[in-house]
């Protein structure tokens, strides 16, 4: 049996099977980067949360893959990151996302508490990505990065990109970046990112 990850990313209508492509190419390289060349999962981009969470459902009730998981967005900080289904029920306001039945904690990873939170992380590649029009003092600071609001996060990220030819936006771009991205970079003040590398060691 193998295993797979549904992705908080892409999009649904005309323009999701390219968008969905780059975001699980993106995902992919991450991966790549972080040592699991060869033993990755079947990434599978769903666009909305909501999507992502019923196709986790199906997949989860069916018991076909040997680890079955969704990677989304946490979109509020976490007292405790270990905690997701006690966190989403904290944060989601709609009965559909009830905890299913024999789903573990490992079986959400975050993005805490979204994905440009892990894009800011990485100066040296939005340095590389973006060169000298890029303002690095409108970014915001790297010292309890997950404890900053994923609204807060995402403006200072457009307002520092905002000179830039290919000024920051959800999309293409944002996938562009995140496929750039260094595992150790972001080890170093994100924790959900530590914790996504330690599930994935033992279940891949």
């Amino acid at each position: 049996m193998s295993a797979y990850i549904y992705l908080e990313g892409g999009a649904r209508g005309a323009d999701s099977k390219y968008l969905n492509i780059r975001c699980q190419e993106a995902f992919h390289k991450l991966l790549d980067r972080m040592g699991f060349v060869g033993r990755k999962p079947r990434l599978v981009a769903c666009g909305s949360r909501s999507a992502v969470y019923d196709r986790f459902v199906i997949e989860h009730s069916q018991n076909l893959a040997r680890y079955v998981a969704m990677w989304i967005d946490s979109e509020e900080p976490m007292a405790n990151p270990d905690a997701a289904w006690a966190h989403l029920g904290a944060v989601t306001t709609v009965p559909q996302w009830a905890q299913p039945a024999g789903a573990q904690d490992n079986q959400v990873l975050f993005m805490t508490t979204c994905m440009e939170t892990w894009i800011v992380a990485d100066r040296d590649v939005l340095s590389d990505h973006y060169g000298s029009e890029l303002q690095k003092s409108a970014l915001p600071p790297l010292v309890d990065l997950e404890k900053r609001g994923r609204h807060d996060v995402q403006a200072k990220l457009e307002h520092a990109t905002r000179n830039c030819t290919n000024a920051y936006e959800k999309g293409e771009r944002s996938f562009e970046i995140l496929g750039k991205l260094t595992p150790a970079k972001l080890e170093q003040c994100l924790p959900s990112f530590v914790r996504v590398r330690r599930i994935l060691n033992t279940e891949l």
